[in-house]
């Protein structure tokens, strides 16, 4: 490995990430609100925290390696997440303790969602704009971000790359330079958050919640400037432009670019994650609009409206709310909080273990029940008309495992600083999922629990970010060996 390469451009990162706290800036500044100062302190410790970091080494060039883009990776949303605190523990009125600056920072950064503030609807728009910024950021990976707009760092582009999307990806590459690529997924991602601000404003928000939710939204974060959420517009279109554009953000940015290239939606159809993930999803839709008809907790008009909305919200693990769907009969909730175990599909900026993961092991699984009726068989595992090796599969199922047993780790671990099981089982779920909202306690924010309940959940946040793997290999001895 190559610490002083690392720290070069995690130095230059930090720089990088400190201009983001301009726009909230002139906005407190014209405003003339009590948070000017909160940006200001924030802004210089974080560039010249980049700058001291970036000094001693700016001259180190050596070409990076997969290892060095995994401890990049890990080492920026790690020190992101502090250094995105800093506006909100340096903001007096906002009464956070030092972990619940670091929570919020780092819920918005991973676009979980989840928020440890009460009172949004009277904050000054320079944090709840700030807030959303986090969320957008985070959506598209401030390291993909880093590698368009940084070319500087050359080479060690694909190592950083691979590190911020790990996983089964049919589209690692969309064009021969990894740069391109980057700068690719970010038009588009950019693209559909302009798209979606307009609709909302012609649907009738105002302009500036219309910024502020196109943010949330195309990046799957669930942040809103509102205490109820997408509740408070009570505007049927905008439910509905919400959940076109929560569907459009959850597939493969790749599908989309390759698809306005080619100035087709076919690919769309021929693809067999997305199909996967629409067939996963209107199970979900049905189930939730019919047993809310059936129970009648809803009229049938708002079973419909709702029931989708929030299916969709939960499962693409956005976690935007128009009621508190936890009152709702026990069977929804919790079998949402399942579905969002889905989340969205690789390359997307949805959460949880993704469609392609899970569309593997159902085939797999399929396949197994196959072979014991025909032993003799050989029955290759395919997705489209491409035969997936053994050791994707073997990877897949190692994923599996390993998230499962950080789930049931971390859920014990809960439940031992004080939580009841619903809770610490829904916080872990929405945090690891990068989902938000939960049950129990967690159902409307995470601030009635303790303080060592929310440094974890800041640790199970990143780990789901990163996807587990890119951060838990960290703390292996082979990594660290020369």
């Amino acid at each position: 490995m190559h610490i002083s390469v690392s720290f070069r451009i995690l130095g230059m990162l930090l720089m990088l990430f400190s201009s983001t706290m301009l726009a909230p800036l002139v906005m407190a500044l014209l405003a003339e609100d009590h948070t000017v100062m909160g940006f200001l302190s924030a802004l210089g410790i974080t560039f010249f925290s980049g700058l001291i970091l970036w000094l001693p080494v700016r001259n180190a060039r050596h070409d990076l390696r997969i290892r060095d883009g995994f401890l990049i990776t890990s080492l920026f949303w790690t020190v992101l997440g502090l250094f995105g605190a800093l506006p909100f523990a340096l903001t007096d009125t906002l009464d956070l303790t030092p972990t619940e600056a670091v929570f919020e920072s780092i819920s918005g950064l991973t676009t979980t969602g989840a928020t440890v503030i009460v009172g949004l609807d009277d904050l000054p728009q320079s944090i709840l704009i700030y807030r959303q910024m986090l969320q957008w950021m985070g959506g598209i990976g401030i390291i993909v971000v880093a590698v368009a707009v940084l070319p500087m760092l050359g080479i060690g582009g694909m190592q950083l790359y691979k590190a911020e999307t790990p996983g089964p990806s049919k589209d690692s590459k969309l064009t021969p330079r990894i740069t391109e690529t980057a700068k690719a997924l970010f038009s588009v991602y950019l693209a559909l958050t302009v798209a979606c601000g307009i609709a909302y404003y012609a649907a009738g928000m105002s302009g500036f919640d219309a910024i502020a939710h196109a943010f949330s939204t195309v990046a799957i974060g669930g942040f809103s400037t509102h205490d109820a959420s997408m509740g408070y517009f009570n505007n049927d279109a905008i439910l509905l432009i919400c959940s076109v554009f929560m569907c459009f953000s959850a597939i493969n940015f790749g599908l989309h670019f390759v698809a306005w290239r080619r100035r087709s939606g076919v690919v769309y159809s021929k693809d067999a994650e997305t199909k996967f993930f629409f067939t996963v999803l209107l199970i979900c839709i049905v189930i939730t609009c019919a047993y809310l008809m059936i129970t009648q907790t809803l009229n049938p008009r708002e079973s419909i409206i709702h029931g989708l909305f929030q299916a969709i919200s939960i499962t693409t693990t956005t976690g935007f709310a128009t009621q508190n769907f936890a009152l709702w009969p026990s069977f929804l909730p919790v079998m949402m909080l399942f579905f969002s175990f889905m989340g969205g599909c690789v390359g997307s900026t949805g959460g949880g273990i993704k469609a392609m993961r899970l569309m593997l092991i159902y085939k797999q699984g399929i396949r197994e029940l196959k072979q014991l009726v025909h032993p003799n068989a050989v029955i290759p595992l395919k997705v489209g008309r491409r035969r997936v090796e053994a050791a994707v599969v073997s990877a897949v199922w190692s994923f599996f495992a390993v998230y499962m047993t950080a789930f049931i780790i971390i859920l014990l671990l809960l439940m031992a600083t004080g939580l009841d099981f619903t809770t610490a089982f829904s916080a872990v779920a929405a945090s690891l999922n990068n989902l938000g909202p939960g049950l129990g306690e967690v159902a409307a924010n995470y601030s009635s629990i303790n303080e060592v309940a929310k440094g974890l959940l800041c640790f199970t946040m990143l780990l789901g970010r990163l996807e587990v793997f890119t951060l838990l290999v960290l703390f292996t001895p082979m990594f660290w060996r020369i």
